[in-house]
């Protein structure tokens, strides 16, 4: 086992714990920082395995811009900063479905490589990832740009109460005048 893979594991135990922080906090703003975390660990993953452009990528748009939309989104909309009891709900159903999904994973992993060694690709560049990126998955990258502005355009719905709201009918008052 080389140093790039014990890097390689201690980064992927970061982010799984990072993840799991995530999911199982109760804080709304604690949890998009564990996010920062495990996004930042996953960079790191990619560093190891010299994709630089997708690492800087992810630092960029996940950690940077995501995240921060995620934590002024959680600002905006006054939700509860500290632990919120209504989203006290038992924990075992999830841990039972999340336990058993990566047991499939990990069984399915094995059985397909067996343990034997992988021949990795010659290391990317920047122009072979750019050319796939717009010549093979354009469709996806633009139906993925659409479903992000449409989740802005609903959270902007959604944290401001008065957009769509009839007015109220007037009642002859005006202002105690007669």
């Amino acid at each position: 086992m080389t140093g790039a893979d014990v890097l390689l594991l201690a980064l992927g135990a970061v982010a799984v714990g990072a993840g799991v922080l995530v999911v199982g906090t109760r804080h709304l703003v604690r949890a998009g920082l564990y996010l920062v975390v495990c996004l930042g660990a996953l960079a790191g993953d990619y560093l190891v395995l010299t994709a630089e452009l997708v690492a800087w990528v992810q630092v960029l748009i996940y950690v940077g811009a995501v995240v921060v939309l995620l934590l002024f989104a959680v600002m905006l909309t006054r939700a509860p900063i500290g632990a919120s009891d209504d989203l006290d709900r038992p924990g075992w159903p999830a841990a039972l479905i999340g336990g058993g999904s990566g047991l499939g994973l990990a069984v399915l992993l094995v059985d397909a490589f067996r343990w034997s060694r992988v021949e990795l690709p010659a290391a990317g560049t920047a122009e072979r990832l750019g050319e796939q990126v717009f010549r093979s998955w354009v469709l996806p990258f633009e139906v993925l740009s659409v479903l992000l502005l449409a989740a802005l355009v609903g959270a902007i719905v959604l944290s401001r109460p008065d957009i769509g709201r009839r007015p109220a009918p007037a009642t002859g008052d005006e202002g105690g005048r007669r």
